[in-house]
């Protein structure tokens, strides 16, 4: 039984929202991905969205361009969190999809992750699922502990280049 919907309004988000896929994938959650306008096909959408929780969804992942309805919408609908993907326009640069998606009324909000930002909206979506998760939770702070790692080993590498390095300053 999937556990996170991931939804777009096209398939041009595809590139964005797939980081969220890729994101669970790597923790181990089951999702199901499908693209829907709340636009074009609206019978359609309201089913997808009244029947995600009977799915045993726990979190949507929604992503949308321009007049960026899909999230809000989800959340209206859905009483579990929503998580909006803002996409990129070529008109105002994602800023559009942005302000539709986070200027929601009270009462219906959605998460909502940077323009383009669907790796964070998979992790987002991860973290919500480990508040109840213990093995996710563990999963999630060896994650944290690799990105750390990684940072050390990146600021090594100045030193091996000759840079002096911020702590050798102090």
């Amino acid at each position: 039984m999937a556990k996170v919907g991931i939804v777009m309004g096209s398939d041009s988000d595809l590139p964005v929202m797939s980081k969220a896929a890729e994101i669970l994938e790597q923790f181990g959650v089951e999702y199901e991905m499908t693209i829907i306008s709340a636009h074009r096909e609206p019978d359609a959408f309201f089913e997808y969205a009244k029947s995600a929780e009977e799915k045993g969804w726990k979190v949507i992942i929604a992503g949308a361009g321009m007049a960026a309805h899909l999230p809000g919408m989800c959340a209206a609908i859905f009483p579990l969190p929503v998580i909006g993907v803002p996409m990129h326009t070529k008109s105002l640069g994602g800023v559009d999809s942005l302000y539709s998606i986070v200027q929601m009324p009270s009462g219906i909000p959605v998460a909502t992750v940077a323009i383009g930002g669907g790796a964070n909206a998979g992790i987002l979506a991860v973290k919500i699922l480990a508040v109840s998760d213990p093995d996710l939770l563990e999963k999630l702070k060896g994650y944290s502990a690799g990105m750390k790692e990684g940072v050390i080993k990146k600021a090594d590498r100045l030193d091996e280049l000759g840079y002096k390095g911020y702590m050798e300053q102090m």
